[in-house]
């Protein structure tokens, strides 16, 4: 019956970026960590996301009349290889090879058009399990990630950034003015009253704040003319270069087999990458290459849980929080020229999974799966905009001598949600199908 469990693999990586929170599109199964005899699993998945958006009145007047942003995510598919071995009664090796996360964003309808992003991710992770008693298991190692990404943002929402920006600029140069200008009067004043130390303090303080006043008035001036000057290109581009990073692994698990019941409890921790970033904005004149980009991949905690409920039945799920809150791509130039950043997300992340399996016979099984995640009402990121989402899964899985072929297909329903400039993303979904093929040896 534990058997059923394994085939849950197949549909948890079937439709994961086309509903999971952040850029998440594939999981470290160590539930395979558990299943009998040596293994090898090969796993692929395609999903087909349909995404998209209505723009409000203001923003289809100036995209040309075209109030629909289309469908703005493309498909994707994901490989997967996991190999395990027990060295000994007690202590189990795993490997797992696979694309954690990614993003592909490209908006072809509208104002945003021209839109684009791609977020491409590797991963092998090494993991050890060690049977402490027959009902208590300790695992733990480590994964190392290469990821690399590209982005484009369009002239009209590069120079409406620009132009936002000085304007808070400005509005901070009168603002440090003024302090300035009050600060000479309180220098005047005491040295009128013969107070010549205070004097000049405060005479020195209204000079700094003056000068620095003039300054930020010089950079409002020069992005506020850059975002009128409707003859050069505000079209930004940036190119991460492709880096790899380490992070933990660390998990506990027990287990009575009677009833095939299994409650696992695992902490992957964030990893950082510091990308070389090339950036270019020809209306600013920025043409630079080198700068550090630091983005941190989140912390992620799971509880997996399995039981036998009925003879030949299995209830399984799991709870999983990912701290995506600390994910922000925040590039140099960009922000000096729009004071922002990128692209982020406000709020960490928790799915839920409930599923039963069932097995038919000795050889062939099937499965149902719901999963949840709450919508937050965040504003939400262009790239991807959603919030939250609802699904349904079936798969099953059949055994031939020492193989087992698995399958699932999920629909999801995708959260409605807002952008920051009052695009509303509704009526949203997205099919995923995955397949593996599992050796014992």
């Amino acid at each position: 019956m534990t058997r059923i469990m394994t085939s849950a693999a197949a549909l948890a990586a079937a439709a994961g970026a086309a509903h999971a929170g952040g850029i998440e599109r594939s999981n470290n199964d160590y539930g395979f960590l558990f299943t009998r005899n040596d293994q090898l699993q090969l796993s692929f998945s395609h999903v087909m996301p349909e995404l998209s958006g209505t723009y409000t009145p203001e923003l289809t007047a100036a995209g040309g009349g075209e109030d629909s942003t289309g469908n703005m995510l493309t498909d994707y598919s994901n490989y997967g290889l996991a190999y395990k071995n027990d060295f000994t009664e007690k202590l189990t090796f795993g490997m797992y090879v696979n694309n954690p996360y990614g993003a592909g964003a490209e908006y072809t309808q509208g104002i945003y058009s021209g839109l684009t992003a791609d977020w491409d991710s590797d991963q092998v992770a090494l993991v050890g399990k060690y049977r402490v008693t027959d009902r208590v298991s300790v695992f733990g190692g480590a994964r190392y990630v290469e990821s690399e990404a590209d982005i484009t943002i369009p002239d009209l929402l590069v120079r409406s950034a620009v132009g936002r920006n000085a304007q808070g600029l400005g509005a901070q140069a009168q603002a440090l003015g003024a302090e300035a200008q009050a600060l000479g009067a309180q220098a005047q004043a005491a040295g009128a009253a013969g107070d010549l130390a205070a004097a000049q303090e405060l005479g020195a303080q209204a000079q700094a704040l003056g000068a620095q006043a003039q300054a930020l008035g010089v950079q409002a001036q020069t992005l506020g003319a850059a975002a009128q000057d409707f003859g050069t290109s505000m079209e930004y581009n940036a190119s991460g270069r492709r880096v790899g990073d380490w992070g933990a692994i660390l998990g506990v698990a027990y287990e009575i087999p009677d009833i095939a019941l299994r409650v696992a409890l695992s902490w992957q921790s964030e990893i950082t990458h510091t990308f070389s970033t090339s950036e270019t904005l020809a209306g600013l004149g920025v043409d630079a290459t080198g700068g550090d980009t630091k983005v941190t991949m989140p912390q992620a905690v799971a509880l997996d849980f399995q039981t036998g409920i009925a003879p030949g039945t299995l209830l399984f799920g799991q709870v999983k929080w990912v701290e995506w809150s600390k994910w922000e791509v925040r590039t140099p130039e960009y922000e000096a020229a729009t004071g922002g950043n990128v692209t982020s997300f406000e709020n960490d992340r928790t799915t839920w999974k409930l599923g039963v399996g069932r097995a038919f016979t000795e050889d062939l099984s099937v499965f149902v799966q719901v999963s949840y995640e709450a919508q937050n009402g965040d504003t939400v990121s262009r790239l991807a905009p959603r919030d939250g989402f609802v699904s349904l899964g079936v798969g099953g899985q059949y055994k031939m001598d020492n193989m087992t072929l698995r399958g699932g297909l999920e629909y999801v329903w995708i959260g409605e949600a807002e952008d920051a400039s009052g695009v509303k993303f509704e009526d949203n979904t997205a099919l995923g199908m995955g397949v593996s093929l599992t050796v014992d040896f």
